[in-house]
């Protein structure tokens, strides 16, 4: 696997970064009165920051206005420069607060935007909400460029979480806002990154397209200097032969790269020069062309190695490891991929641990055994890091709504409170003076239907919290069915036989050890197959139900050799369909998809849903795999999950399948049936 791929999208983004803080600092020229920015640029190290030191001192004794509040943002930007994000944070939160407490929309963005550039690279969660804060302002004033931005950086903190799926989401709506706008440069990084996204999602076909339309952009960016855009287009095709090498097309990356290789390169931008150099000689390897790849390789690494980029250094030397493979030299690609790995645990690299501990396995017949039982340490922990990453950005998504969704209905019942008391102040007066007993029994009817109406809001409430959590327990007691009775079972017998192979070192017994190795595998699919039907739950309401099914068929390309074919009908409206028929087709879908890897056998395997009548939907599940009689077996978990969640619609169930003749399972549901129970 080619890898080398990260390390150009890092230079882009610190490019692109520092063009747009630029852009930011620059938008605003009325704060000469306390700071000079010219002034400021022409000082070099301790004194430039004494310089913004004082300059805060200043601000500090002056009251809040527009001027003040720009010259903040300003001293937060060149502390960002140079290097120093503690003092860029502390002046942007103070930019943030006097913004909030001047109700300054446009600065409220702008420092919210600037504290999450500073927590970044120490705290992605606190760097993702304040993005997010930042954007929603940036959508209230209807500033589409910089609500893309936004979800540009979004999806950044996203991708190098691992959390590649909700990247891609982001990553979307700021292409979509970015219809119509003249900032190509924006555009053209957020192309980068969806090519980036979609290979890391195994999308190569999709990534080249994506990567494609970024070199597009290149030609329409003319304000930006030459060597910048030559830059943005050697990491693009640098980006476009990682997919080419993916692909196995290693003489359309040699073809492109050799031209890139030049001295004002190496000269201007030395570390772009050698991942051109170690990407070229790596296609080349693989071209089984090994004709001057030792040196190009040996160089590469030499150029990072002064430059003291250890990210940049593994790479080099997991591709060494590769080269030394190739020529049979075991001991030194040994010894090369072992440092490799180390310096990845150093910088806790984990897909370059993945990748050192795979390649070991294959080199190291003698310690095998152990390269394979890390490598499933590190693949389970970093299973559990994304799905903790998962939930904490769908955490932070929700409580940031529902703060604004409180603070709404306290703005209005506050409104209501203040209109209602002084109507009653109003009555109350016209009362005394007029027939102050006559209403009186009137005004306690009124607060007495009041109180009636409020505890009837507070019961519907509850018993609306009463059904989300049972929704939440049954789905809870499903997964727990799954993993308990499903692949528990399978891991404990795995381990039985492991440990009694492992006191016998016959050739026999090591190809059976090898095969219960390759059922881990299988289980490892399984588990992920699982996590990825959590992951998709939380994106029905939001998202397009026909585009989720179809990603939940396609992923299973990943996992099975059954070919799926997955057929919609257009005249169904999603949209307005209730999220208790979507998420229980979902599913119902989802679990035979399972099924059907796991005991059928199939080639092929069709999921078609259409509707027959205005209100009757049909979904048709057919493979023709080994099939079983259905008198003779009693249904398993997973087919009396699918049962129950159908019954539980008030809709019909059935299964149809024979020995040696595939299994075809029906589900009828009426999308009115529940709304005329309730």
């Amino acid at each position: 696997m080619n890898i080398s791929n990260q390390i150009p999208f890092l230079i882009l983004f610190f490019l692109f970064l520092s063009c747009k803080k630029s852009d930011s600092a620059s938008s605003e020229n009325d704060s000469i009165i306390f700071f000079d920015k010219n002034y400021a640029d022409n000082l070099k190290g301790d004194k430039k920051e004494k310089y913004l030191d004082s300059t805060v001192l200043v601000l500090k004794a002056q009251r809040n206005n527009l001027q003040i509040r720009n010259t903040y943002l300003k001293v937060a930007s060149e502390y960002y420069y140079i290097n120093n994000p503690k003092k860029s944070l502390n002046v942007s939160l103070k930019a943030l607060k006097l913004s909030k407490m001047a109700h300054d929309s446009v600065r409220m963005a702008k420092a919210s935007y600037f504290v999450g550039d500073c927590y970044e690279n120490t705290k992605k969660d606190s760097a993702y909400f304040y993005y997010l804060q930042a954007e929603k302002i940036y959508f209230k004033l209807h500033d589409d460029d910089n609500v893309a931005r936004m979800l540009f950086n979004k999806g950044y903190v996203l991708f190098y979480d691992g959390n590649y799926i909700e990247c891609n989401v982001e990553i979307s709506k700021a292409l979509q806002y970015l219809k119509g706008s003249k900032d190509y440069e924006l555009i053209y990084t957020c192309n980068t990154l969806m090519g980036n996204c979609l290979e890391k999602l195994l999308q190569y076909e999709e990534a080249l397209k994506y990567h494609n339309m970024a070199l597009e952009v290149l030609d329409k960016m003319k304000g930006n200097e030459k060597d910048q855009i030559n830059n943005y287009n050697i990491t693009s095709i640098i980006n476009v032969c990682n997919l080419y090498d993916l692909q196995g097309e290693y003489s359309k990356s040699i073809e492109k790269l050799k031209p890139l290789l030049t001295d004002k390169l190496k000269e201007g931008w030395p570390r772009l020069y050698a991942n051109v150099l170690s990407n070229l000689a790596y296609s080349k390897m693989k071209s089984k062309d090994y004709k001057d790849v030792g040196p190009m390789l040996f160089e590469s690494l030499r150029i990072v190695d002064s430059i003291g980029l250890e990210p940049d250094i593994i790479y080099k030397k997991i591709h060494i490891g590769e080269y030394y493979l190739t020529q049979n030299d075991t001991v030194n690609s040994i010894k090369v991929l072992n440092e490799a790995n180390h310096l990845a645990i150093k910088i806790k690299s984990s897909n370059e641990i993945l990748t050192t501990l795979r390649l070991l396995y294959k080199v190291d017949k003698k310690n095998s055994l152990f390269y394979t039982s890390e490598y499933i340490k590190v693949s389970d922990s970093i299973n559990t890091i994304q799905r903790n990453a998962h939930d904490k950005y769908s955490r932070i998504e929700y409580e940031t709504s529902r703060i604004e969704d409180e603070n709404k209905v306290l703005t209005k019942t506050n409104f209501y409170i203040l209109i209602t008391s002084f109507v009653l102040i109003l009555g109350l007066l016209i009362i005394i003076v007029l027939r102050y007993f006559k209403y009186k029994n009137q005004e306690l009817k009124f607060f007495k239907k009041e109180q009636q109406a409020n505890e009837e809001i507070y019961q519907l409430l509850t018993d609306q919290h009463e059904k989300i959590i049972n929704a939440k327990e049954n789905e809870k007691t499903k997964i727990a069915k799954e993993l308990h009775d499903g692949i528990m079972n399978k891991i404990y017998s795995v381990r039985m036989n492991l440990g009694f192979f492992n006191a016998n070192n016959d050739v026999e017994i090591i190809e059976k050890r090898k095969g219960y190795i390759y059922e881990l595998q299988n289980i490892e699919n399984e588990i992920r197959t699982i996590s990825h039907g959590l992951s998709n739950s939380s994106l029905l309401e939001q998202s397009d139900f026909n585009i989720l099914l179809l990603t939940l068929i396609e992923n299973q390309k990943e996992i099975s050799q059954t070919k799926f074919t997955y057929l919609d009908d257009d005249n169904i409206d999603w949209r307005n369909t209730q999220i208790i028929y979507k998420i229980n087709l979902y599913r119902i879908i989802q679990e035979a998809v399972l099924n059907v890897n796991k005991y059928a056998n199939a080639k092929k395997c069709e999921v078609k849903i259409y509707r027959k009548k205005h209100n009757i939907l049909k979904l048709t599940i057919v493979d023709d795999g080994v099939g079983f009689d259905v008198k003779s077996r009693k249904g398993g978990i997973g087919i009396n999950n699918m049962r129950d969640r159908a019954i539980s619609l008030n809709g019909k169930f059935n299964i149809t399948s024979k020995p040696n003749e595939g299994t075809k399972i029906e589900v009828t549901l009426n999308l009115s049936s529940l709304n005329e129970v309730n």
